[in-house]
């Protein structure tokens, strides 16, 4: 076909298949170079038989997707420390839209990582982009009943571990500002306050910068190291941002971009933190990221 209207359908859908694959991936890196995937099989269909741009390009970014998710899988064992998602300085309009936050938050992020390939397709698909069940099961290879199942499943499988409840923005931003300013004190009393009991701490440093390598667990344990951060860095600063559709925190060290902290929130409380120290990781941290469903 000719490449103009190709480019048109391609550029006028590529924020959502940037979602798709990012969720898919939890890594931007690896979202980018589906899209170039995405973007050579695209060139080469006849755009006149295609009947949907939108659905034929979602299913073409998944299949890349679930490709790619084989291979990330075993880089990912190999990974030093913990591995936490790819954060994204997004627009304000992801946080305005509440489930697409939800969905793209850390924590929600984490919970995906928790499913296998093809359920992790079938829940994007049904519960985020609200694809129908035959259009699912053409993407994956599985007949429409077998999708149905598959996304009870999944379903079941990231209710039992996603957060509890919807948190509101400002519940979110009340949590983070207790957070921050407990932090910034070494306030290990404020801390306590606005931790959970069972709060994990998770760090991601990928074997460049160091980071906790195991995950510290408990509101005392956690409390400690992070009051204990500030007396020991005397030039660190934390600056409010939306990481995620969330609100997070950027951690700056003598002006330098050092580390992004994003929370999870249940009941009110902190119940986990997620601190991203591997600067492969941080290139989306410098300009705003669009994305959409």
């Amino acid at each position: 076909m000719s490449a103009e209207p190709a480019v048109d359908a391609f550029v006028r859908h590529r924020d959502l298949l940037f979602t798709v694959a990012y969720e898919m991936l939890g890594s931007a890196a690896d979202a980018e170079d589906v899209l170039q995937e995405a973007w050579l099989r695209w060139a080469d269909v006849a755009l006149d038989a295609v009947r949907d741009h939108r659905a034929y390009l979602v299913r073409i970014v998944t299949r890349q997707s679930l490709n790619r998710l084989r291979t990330i899988g075993r880089r990912r064992e190999s990974y030093v420390g913990s591995w936490l998602p790819e954060p994204l300085l997004t627009t304000p309009d992801v946080a305005d839209d509440v489930e697409l936050a939800e969905h793209v938050s850390t924590a929600m992020l984490l919970v995906l990582e928790t499913l296998a390939p093809t359920e992790r397709a079938v829940f994007v698909l049904r519960e985020v982009f609200e694809l129908g069940y035959d259009e699912i099961a053409h993407t994956v290879g599985k007949s429409p009943a077998a999708v149905r199942q598959i996304a009870h499943r999944a379903r079941a499988h990231v209710a039992a571990r996603r957060p509890r409840g919807a948190v509101s923005a400002a519940e979110a931003r009340r949590a983070l500002e207790a957070f921050r300013r407990a932090v910034e004190m070494g306030d290990v009393q404020g801390l306590l306050d606005i931790l959970a009991p069972d709060v994990v701490l998770l760090g991601d440093g990928g074997g460049i910068k160091q980071a906790v390598l195991r995950p510290i667990v408990g509101a005392d344990k956690v409390a400690r190291l992070m009051a204990s951060r500030t007396v020991e860095v005397a030039a660190l600063s934390l600056h409010p941002a939306q990481v995620n559709g969330y609100p997070a925190l950027i951690v700056r060290i003598d002006g330098e971009l050092d580390t992004v902290l994003t929370l999870r929130i249940d009941d009110g409380l902190v119940s986990g933190l997620y601190a991203v120290r591997n600067p492969e990781k941080l290139s989306h941290m410098r300009r705003e990221t669009a994305l959409s469903r």
